[in-house]
């Protein structure tokens, strides 16, 4: 099933995702701090990688990942038009399944930006 609300699923997830880290505070800080040292920028800037990660998001077919990436690639500066391509990346290197977590994810962009 699609997600119709994409505000309210960031929220709901973000309660799921707390009293997840406070059951296991050490791996939720080793993943933070990879997660900050991944997006962090460096020969690629955070907005590239944030448009990566949307495109990985899709392929793999992570709702949490698109709601998460879309919101941080409109922080960073992110156009409708870049996620666009990226989205056209990912369903190149996905096909069908891609296409529609595509379209997932620019709903996404689009409701968090």
């Amino acid at each position: 099933m699609a997600v119709s609300d994409w505000s309210a699923f960031l929220e709901q997830t973000d309660r799921r995702m707390g009293d997840l880290r406070s059951g296991m505070p050490g791996v939720a800080k080793g993943f933070h701090g990879i997660a900050k040292a991944a997006i962090g920028p460096g020969a690629l800037d955070s907005k590239t990688k944030e448009l990566i990660a949307l495109a990985i998001g899709i392929a793999a077919r992570c709702d949490g990942c698109l709601a998460y990436h879309a919101k941080a690639a409109a922080k960073y500066g992110a156009t409708r038009e870049e996620v666009i391509e990226a989205i056209g990346v990912a369903v190149y290197m996905g096909g069908g399944p891609s296409m529609i977590y595509g379209a997932e994810a620019l709903a996404a962009f689009d409701a968090l930006a």
